[in-house]
């Protein structure tokens, strides 16, 4: 007759420690639980999303909130029935292009009125910020005349080209993360014998690295998102439209295919979603530094 051995006893501290750790869950949930309640409220759009293109046609846009069947072939159906590629070179050409040119244009003219001291500085900076006020749509029929009268109306060209000259919200984002570099390493790098432009490229740039980081994520979602410029611009030419415009003509042409919509959809939103997860860093250090100083 074999004997059972009674259990070994629990460690004294095991009921003590297991509390602690389910206190220290619950502090850390109320500690953030606005943080999640927001992004639960984000996520539920995205997951919607997700369901509905996954669905079969009959089944899209009922009462159904969970999928019967999963159908992953629409994603590879929504590529026949449009040409997406050629509408995600396009769209990559636009912001790609686009946010080079921000660069370009609004790092300068940041360091020119952030570090340099010149007559009318102040009032240059209240023109910028008067730009950033003016709605997109005062200027449109002037512009669309102007750019019509160089022939480049149908391409995507009318709306790279403007970044390369100003805009407005990036020199200002640049301008105020700037403000927040000492002085003192831009004095130090002329003592050393730098010109302005060795002192912007040596020192003020590798500084202002996540304040770049975050107007270039904010270029490239706006431009990535935009519809009224293509609309305006390239409306009449298919083969230059964006995923944008695309998406937008995708729904008019099928207009019962919901579930094929929601997948241009997500296939869409999945590019800005990743670059946002591998800036993420960068982006939230730029707009906490921006604004310290004014």
């Amino acid at each position: 007759m074999t004997e059972t051995l009674p259990a070994p006893p629990a460690p004294a501290g095991a009921p003590q420690r297991r509390s602690r750790d389910a206190r220290g869950v619950l502090d850390w949930v109320a500690l953030h639980s606005i943080g999640l309640a927001l992004g639960l409220m984000f996520a539920l759009p995205v997951l919607f999303v997700l369901l509905t293109a996954v669905m079969g046609d009959d089944e899209a846009f009922t009462s159904a909130l969970w999928p019967s069947e999963w159908h992953w072939e629409n994603f590879a159906l929504a590529f026949e029935k449009a040409p997406l590629l050629k509408y995600l070179g396009n769209s990559l050409l636009y912001s790609l292009l686009a946010t080079a040119g921000m660069l370009l244009s609004s790092i300068p003219a940041a360091y020119a009125l952030a570090k340099l001291r010149w007559r009318g500085r102040d009032a240059v900076f209240l023109l910028v910020v008067g730009a950033m006020m003016l709605p997109p749509q005062v200027v449109a029929v002037p512009l669309y005349d102007t750019w019509s009268s160089l022939g480049l109306t149908g391409t995507l060209w009318p709306l790279i080209a403007p970044y390369f000259l100003f805009d407005a919200f990036s020199v200002f984002l640049l301008r105020q993360f700037v403000l927040t570099i000492p002085q003192s390493y831009v004095d130090a790098a002329r003592v050393d014998g730098c010109g302005e432009f060795q002192a912007m490229v040596r020192i003020v740039v590798p500084m202002a690295r996540p304040g770049i980081a975050a107007t270039s994520l904010f270029c490239f979602l706006y431009t990535w998102n935009d519809y009224f410029g293509p609309l305006l611009y390239t409306g009449e030419r298919p083969d230059q439209w964006t995923l944008s415009l695309a998406l937008a003509s995708f729904k008019s042409l099928h207009q019962v295919q919901w579930n094929l919509a929601m997948a241009v959809t997500l296939l869409i939103m999945i590019p800005a979603i990743v670059l946002f997860a591998f800036a993420q860093r960068s982006f939230v250090r730029g707009i906490t530094f921006t604004g310290v100083k004014g």
